[in-house]
């Protein structure tokens, strides 16, 4: 029976060839790490695809190996603009062939309209200024891209009731933001599955999760909270997540019902009426 792998990232790669040239260069991770002046550790890191190095590392990394600039010219194209703990995610999205995702309280970042977005950012940006909010809105909101395709990814999306009644942006914003979602899913792009107040506790009150899998790798599941995010690759975990997710499914509203939930409160926001 064939073993099925976790997806490797383009930073897993990076990783990968380091440790290759490395060893053809027969260093240690300690001899690397004295001409890179930078600690065992942090070599092991960079091998496993765990971080990156800076461009001054990736600078040393070069004539260490004596590999010409290749190490540094590879990071330009593998520095990200997202948070270090989303940016592999953001990576695996694009390779994913199903997302399913479960919000609690917000409108996931890959349906989120411009001026949603900028809400939120405007709301933990204490000291923000309007070029750092637009550029925050783009990188979000370009996200979006991966639903260009008719056909893949398939995406399925399990909101709790609060993410349609929490006004974020005022209320022509939050109706905008609805309705968007909604659009999606009558347009079949989105499969929309809504948790209602009236079912209490469920599986997944806890966490935001996302669920994806591939075409020929093993499946993944990410975890987020306050300005950090956990990617799990351990069977037992990822199985653990996709029962959950199930069990939520399984106590939300239909499809139909969903999007008429969605739409109703959509009108609802619109009339200054929650």
């Amino acid at each position: 029976m064939t073993e099925t792998r976790s997806p490797r990232t383009q930073r897993e790669k990076y990783g990968e060839e380091l440790r290759l040239r490395r060893i053809a260069a027969s260093l240690t991770q300690e001899e690397l790490a004295n001409q890179v002046v930078c600690s065992p550790t942090l070599i092991s890191h960079w091998e496993a695809g765990r971080r990156l190095p800076r461009p001054d590392d990736a600078r040393r990394i070069d004539q260490a190996l004596r590999t010409d600039g290749f190490f540094l010219r590879w990071l330009e194209d593998l520095e990200s603009k997202y948070a270090d703990h989303f940016a592999v995610v953001a990576e695996l999205e694009q390779q994913a062939t199903l997302i399913q995702q479960f919000a609690l309280s917000l409108v996931p970042g890959v349906f989120q309209t411009e001026d949603y977005a900028r809400a939120l950012f405007r709301a933990y940006r204490p000291n923000h200024t309007a070029e750092e909010l637009d550029e925050g809105v783009v990188i979000r909101t370009k996200r979006a891209g991966i639903l260009d395709g008719p056909l893949k990814p398939v995406v399925w999306t399990l909101l709790d009731e609060s993410v349609l009644r929490r006004r974020i942006g005022g209320p022509q914003v939050m109706a905008q933001q609805l309705n968007k979602v909604g659009d999606l899913a009558e347009a079949g792009r989105l499969r929309l599955h809504v948790l209602p107040y009236g079912i209490g506790a469920h599986a997944l009150l806890q966490s935001y999760l996302t669920l994806l899998s591939f075409e020929d790798s093993a499946p993944v599941a990410y975890v987020e909270a306050f300005l950090t995010g956990q990617l799990m690759d351990d069977p037992a975990l990822v199985a653990a997540s996709q029962t959950a997710y199930a069990l939520a499914l399984s106590d939300a509203l239909s499809q139909q019902e969903s999007l008429a939930l969605v739409r109703a409160a959509a009108e609802e926001h619109a009339h200054g009426q929650q």
